[in-house]
């Protein structure tokens, strides 16, 4: 009988879940790489050809457009470079690319019209993820799962440290900065404190492989696995659980408050909206036409998804 009314109480929530379609959507030149959701209310969108897009959200004009040099590809053409990851803070962005060399990274600011190059394949530095701590540090991710403050004045590193033996996946800031939870291809997530540069908490046990993409808001933090487990942990207690998949779960976001979670969790690039507490489906959100790379809650009802294509969705929840 318990067994019953589980799995009647599962189909009603299911049914109770509403179908959303895209509110509107923004066309880039390029397939989009990364994304991000400023302090001063923009969307910044990194392509794969050479430059990085900036929007309003209000009314999705384009605000900016920041390019870097072209690189060489194995053959020695010139080709546009892939840019990994972007951020901005003030009037300052930061853009970090592959360089065709090696694996190893290029790392730029633009500040006022001006492209000022901090990192170069001759440092051999092989990065995958950047984002400003402040107005003169950026925290790094390595592709060996290692993680290094960079004061980009001095281009010295404040501290680097080795997380674990495992390939990196993806990193995500608390609100305030103080703290970052890196994701592998353990499924082990490492909690760091940013100014001090060491592991504070080890969240572990909901997810058995890789995890491509997490976040972190209100002091939760969501988890997108290879192993079909959208995973959330309370990064005080240390305590998780997951919401099952049927399919590779690619990427993840909270809302502000944390009580709403997005997973890409089947075939078809569907987003699902549950809630954090009694992970019942609220919505289901239909129209990503390629393998989701970034989901990102603005508010409680209003999101931005971003696919290895060159269309970002935005979609809007009933309140």
């Amino acid at each position: 009988m318990i067994r019953y009314w589980t799995i009647l109480l599962f189909t009603v929530m299911t049914w109770a879940a509403q179908t959303v379609s895209p509110q509107h959507s923004i066309i880039v030149d390029g397939l989009a790489k990364d994304m991000v959701l400023t302090a001063e209310n923009t969307l910044l969108i990194a392509t794969d050809n050479g430059h990085v897009e900036e929007y309003n959200t209000s009314n999705y004009a384009k605000v900016k457009q920041i390019s870097i040099p072209k690189v060489k590809d194995f053959m020695g053409d010139m080709m546009p470079a892939r840019i990994l990851s972007t951020d901005r803070m003030g009037d300052t962005y930061l853009l970090l690319s592959d360089s065709g060399k090696g694996g190893y990274s290029n790392l730029f600011v633009e500040r006022k019209g001006k492209l000022t190059q901090i990192l170069s394949p001759d440092d051999k530095e092989a990065i995958i993820k950047a984002r400003f701590i402040d107005p003169t540090h950026i925290l790094l991710g390595y592709l060996g799962d290692e993680v290094a403050l960079l004061n980009i004045d001095s281009k010295k590193e404040r501290y680097h440290l080795q997380l674990g033996e495992s390939k990196f996946s993806d990193f995500a800031l608390n609100e305030k900065k103080t703290e970052a939870v890196f994701a592998c291809e353990s499924g082990i997530l490492s909690v760091v404190d940013v100014k001090r540069g060491k592991i504070v908490k080890r969240l572990q046990g909901q997810n058995l492989d890789n995890v491509y993409k997490v976040d972190f808001k209100n002091g939760m933090v969501s988890a997108a696995g290879k192993d079909r487990r959208g995973a959330l942990y309370d990064v005080k207690t240390g305590e998780g659980s997951y919401i099952e998949g049927n399919f590779f779960i690619y990427a993840t976001a909270l809302s502000p408050s944390a009580r709403k979670v997005a997973f890409a969790m089947d075939e078809n690039n569907d987003i699902s909206i549950f809630n954090t507490l009694t992970k019942s489906k609220l919505a289901v959100l239909k129209g990503q036409k390629s393998t989701l790379n970034v989901i990102i809650f603005k508010d409680e009802t209003h999101l931005f998804s971003a696919s290895d294509d060159n269309t970002i969705m935005v979609w809007e929840l009933n309140k």
